[in-house]
């Protein structure tokens, strides 16, 4: 499989600019940063949420009928989307809400990016450290290049 580096310059204007968003104030700082590298570079622009299944430990949990964590993602990625960039830029972006762990996925979206954006802290456990596990994990792992943007203080 070609990943970015194996791609030439003349093939890269077809890959997107990959946004890892979750919600978080960094996230919304990390989109708008990728979004107006997206205008500057005239690259399309890809915003990826992501959700996973909570893991279990003893018994299990049963779920009410009308909890969809998918569903919840998807209107929290829509609304990121709109409050950053406004409702009539939403076209603009393509939306994508995938199941996974979020290292995980976006390493694999970075092998069709030109670039990928994420912030540096995200809804995390340890939210006082400068640099969070996904944006660390997809710094050495990445496919392609990374920004990683630091929320203003």
């Amino acid at each position: 499989m070609n990943t970015a580096a194996d791609i030439s310059v003349d093939e890269a204007p077809d890959l997107p600019i990959v946004v890892g968003v979750d919600g978080s104030e960094c996230s919304l700082t990390a989109l708008r940063w990728a979004a107006e590298q997206a205008r500057v570079t005239s690259s399309r622009l890809r915003a990826v949420m992501t959700w996973e299944w909570p893991s279990l430990y003893g018994d299990p949990i049963v779920w009410p009928e009308d909890v969809s964590i998918e569903g919840n993602a998807k209107d929290v990625l829509r609304e990121s989307v709109e409050k950053v960039l406004g409702a009539d830029r939403e076209d603009d972006v393509e939306l994508a809400v995938l199941e996974g762990h979020p290292s995980v996925v976006l390493r694999d979206e970075s092998a069709r990016a030109v670039l990928l954006v994420v912030g540096s802290r995200g809804h995390g456990e340890l939210a006082g450290m400068l640099l969070g596990s996904v944006s660390e994990s997809l710094a050495t792992h990445s496919r392609c290049p990374v920004v990683i943007v630091r929320a203003a203080p």
